[in-house]
């Protein structure tokens, strides 16, 4: 499964709370924001498993009792922290605590009904922890546990709130020990599409709603009642999901008439698992009856049916007409709606390149999605120009190596004219630092 430790998903996109920081005109939101981009930071290259609190923790067993333990961090960043309530036990009064409970005891019954014991396959018991540090506006998945913020309370509740928040993360874990798409370009936003599917899946189970009848948005009332917002995405129709001068217009695209070919957000993962959503509401409503009966069970055997960690949408599209049965026609022509042909490549992309005296850095991804971009002239009187020059004839742009993407990680986007590459932060070499310093004013 690769470096499982190190996996860490996101449910807060790194483009919105980018927007957040730099956008928005209250100076307590922004800095809680900025506080969270902090945080995460900190996270990074931190391995779960190092903390002596995790020893023990995931389990193999097999009992019911067992399924899932919910911590406080008691507003700390230590992992997990003290446990408050474990399965079989009564509610504990804390509404993060209850919340988290019930969500990860509804995914659990959820994919128990596929035939799946807990997100491993083995019956391993679910790790979770709310009140993560203060004001933490985001949940995540990091490989081993999972973890959920209370929100700032200006722009976000609670993340525990939003029972498919549980649902969406808990379905990462899934995906990390079954197909483990690598979270980069449509692979990674089929990761994404999935947790979305499962969450909402496990919501109108819960519910008791048909297809017909749900209203198909992930997160609803994760934003503050102010919020001109009904969620944080719409599965039917992408794009739609808010519109609030805080925080932007909601990003999301449903067809490859509008894919986003970007290398942000490691090739617009969040951005791109629009389409993948859109075909899978398509395809429930023309099955018909319960989603999580129907199109569900299709997209869960086609997850686990052994398709490639680097499946592109036309791969994976495949695989779900494949595992469809009589339903084929109907998962086939959802796809086809969005544009994407089953079988077909999809596959999309350039790569940039920056005028031959020209120096241009970006740097996307992170927790908060910052993005950060600046060019220098080598031809100008741009002071900066002289340095640059002698860094840029001291690196090997064409031998740099960089390791696969990890979620949630800064990339640097380094370009001089045809020349180029892409670098996680933890692995900047000395000269690339100073030039990502002095091109982006670091």
């Amino acid at each position: 499964m690769g470096d499982l430790g190190r996996m860490r998903c996101h449910f807060i996109p790194a483009y919105l709370l980018d927007r957040l920081a730099d956008g928005v005109d209250d100076d307590h939101v922004a800095g809680l924001v900025r506080r969270t981009r902090e945080i995460d930071r900190s996270l990074r290259g931190r391995r779960v498993e190092d903390h002596p609190a995790m020893a023990g923790a995931v389990s193999t067993a097999q009992s019911q009792d067992d399924d899932w333990e919910v911590y406080d961090a008691q507003n700390g960043t230590e992992l997990p922290g003290t446990l408050v309530r474990a399965s079989g036990q009564p509610e504990a009064g804390d509404a993060a605590v209850d919340e988290a409970a019930l969500g990860l005891t509804e995914t659990l019954r959820l994919f128990a009904d596929y035939g799946r014991d807990s997100y491993d396959g083995r019956g391993a018991t679910v790790v979770a922890t709310v009140h993560y540090e203060r004001d933490y506006d985001n949940a995540f998945w990091d490989g081993n546990q999972l973890v959920f913020g209370d929100g700032d309370g200006t722009v976000f509740e609670r993340f525990t709130k939003p029972i498919d928040v549980l649902g969406h993360e808990l379905a990462h874990a899934v995906t990390q020990y079954t197909a483990n798409l690598v979270y980069q370009d449509q692979s990674g936003a089929l990761n994404e599409s999935m947790s979305d599917v499962f969450g909402a899946c496990m919501k109108q189970r819960f519910l008791g709603q048909d297809a017909a009848s749900a209203d198909w948005l992930i997160g609803e009332g994760i934003f503050k009642p102010d919020v001109q917002g009904r969620a944080l995405r719409s599965m039917l129709e992408p794009g739609t999901a808010y519109d609030d001068p805080r925080i932007g217009k909601d990003p999301q695209v449903g067809s490859m008439a509008d894919y986003v070919d970007t290398r942000d957000d490691n090739g617009g993962v969040h951005l791109n698992s629009g389409i993948p959503n859109r075909a899978f509401v398509l395809a429930a409503r023309a099955i018909g009856g319960e989603s999580w009966e129907g199109a569900g069970r299709i997209w869960y055997a086609a997850l686990t049916s052994g398709v490639p960690a680097d499946s592109d949408f036309g791969t994976f599209a495949a695989a779900t007409v494949a595992a469809a049965g009589e339903q084929a026609s109907v998962v086939e022509e959802a796809w086809r709606t969005v544009g994407v042909v089953p079988g077909q490549a999809t596959g999309t992309g350039t790569t940039p390149t920056a005028p031959a005296e020209t120096v241009a850095v970006r740097r996307t991804g992170g927790f908060g999605g910052l993005v950060r971009e600046g060019t220098v002239d080598l031809a100008s009187d741009d002071p900066r120009a002289p340095e640059v020059r002698q860094l840029v004839e001291r690196i090997d742009f064409r031998a740099v190596t960089s390791p696969p993407p990890q979620p949630d990680r800064f990339v640097y986007d380094f370009r001089c004219g045809p020349d180029g590459c892409q670098v996680p932060e933890t692995h900047l070499t000395h000269e690339l630092r100073q030039l990502a310093t002095i091109v982006l004013g670091e």
